[in-house]
């Protein structure tokens, strides 16, 4: 389970790309992959070009991309989509929250 602070990081980090802004913040982790899955479903239908670009650019892997949009798949492809979205984004988040980057040295002339 995801602490409250950790899941609001996660979701800042979906919702914009995923035009997920008007919705209610989500509760816990289960409703947000439900939210992310139910768009992922849309744009599967509408729009999935862009949403193999926008998985492109998220950095999700291809290599675990593929087995979930197999007609054999265990679960429905935008459920298997989601799970890897959520899962990449967890990273980030947790990424963002552990690695520090060192402030810049030798920036005179750089200010605004």
């Amino acid at each position: 389970m995801m602490s409250d602070d950790f899941l609001q990081q996660t979701t800042d980090l979906i919702r914009e790309p995923f035009e997920l802004e008007a919705a209610p913040p989500p509760a816990n982790e289960e409703e947000l992959l439900r939210m992310l899955a139910d768009r992922i479903g849309d744009m599967l239908e509408t729009q999935p070009e862009y949403l193999m670009s926008m998985l492109y650019r998220l950095d999700v892997l291809e290599r675990k991309i593929r087995p979930v949009m197999q007609p054999d798949a265990p679960e429905p492809a935008n459920w298997g989509l989601a799970r890897l979205v959520l899962e990449r984004q967890k990273q980030r988040a947790h990424t963002k929250r552990t690695v520090k980057p060192k402030p810049l040295e030798d920036m005179e002339g750089w200010e605004w």
